[in-house]
């Protein structure tokens, strides 16, 4: 099974060096190149590719932008991003990005990125069948997962996904626009809302401590009075973390611990 391929990198060396590393993989013919996204959406409407090599940050249309656009596409390649920076990797699985390789590119990340991508078409019933099918069997998927009870949580980490164990986590909270779980010593970003992780952890012994705060109850230490009613709670982890508790969710909690 060949995969045909596009990259697409605003940078000449950036290019040819990924072009040299792919050589050695013989599942790969580079059949393209361009230097911008709008010259790569011109290619992938024209050519039916199999994986899509996008640098993120770009004069004009960002990868990001790039990855969005095709999305729309009937047919579309799967796109691995390649980026010398980390913090745009949630936004890249926004886009159904199937994976995110940071710069320099390390051949071993490079073979697994394409592993994924080759493992996508074995599964599929048809090597070049249309986005359409794929899309009802992801649809089945996702409709399949529902009646799971699954005890982690995906969170990112330089690019990867890691999955976090629920009683791992200490707090989750809201920073910035984006949600971050806290492990023991450790921040990971999350691609929830903080009101879908709640939901996702009900029946747990996490708790909504303040619009901003989701706590684990068996991780708090101390309850602090603070003011007005207000506490503040201490957590367990390395930094002995304190996290606020609202007046009215105060109130709530009293009851349920009984003090």
């Amino acid at each position: 099974m060949k995969l045909k391929a596009l990259i697409v990198d605003d940078e000449y060396p950036a290019r040819q060096e990924l072009r040299f590393m792919l050589s050695d993989f013989n599942n790969i013919e580079i059949v393209g190149e361009a230097t911008n996204a709008n010259e790569a959406l011109a290619l992938i409407k024209a050519l039916d590719y199999h994986i899509l090599f996008l640098d993120v940050a770009m004069p004009g249309m960002t990868g990001l932008e790039l990855g969005a656009t095709i999305q729309e596409l009937p047919k579309r390649p799967r796109v691995v991003f390649i980026s010398a920076y980390d913090q745009h990797a949630l936004k890249a699985f926004d886009v159904n990005a199937i994976d995110y390789i940071l710069k320099p590119v390390e051949e071993k990340r490079l073979r697994q990125a394409v592993d994924k991508v080759a493992k996508f078409y074995q599964e599929s019933e048809d090597f070049g069948e249309h986005e359409g099918k794929k899309e009802v069997g992801a649809a089945e998927t996702n409709a399949a997962a529902k009646t799971l009870k699954i005890n982690r949580i995906p969170a990112e980490k330089l690019g990867k996904t890691i999955l976090v164990d629920v009683p791992d986590i200490y707090y989750a909270f809201t920073e910035q626009d984006h949600v971050y779980v806290k492990t023991y010593n450790d921040k990971l970003l999350t691609r929830f809302t903080l009101k879908n992780l709640e939901a996702r952890l009900k029946d747990t012994v996490f708790y909504r401590t303040h619009r901003c705060y989701l706590v684990n109850l068996d991780k708090v230490k101390e309850i602090i009075p603070f003011f007005n009613g207000t506490y503040n709670l201490m957590l367990e982890d390395e930094e002995r973390s304190e996290v606020p508790l609202s007046r009215s969710q105060a109130k709530k909690l009293r009851k349920i611990l009984g003090f």
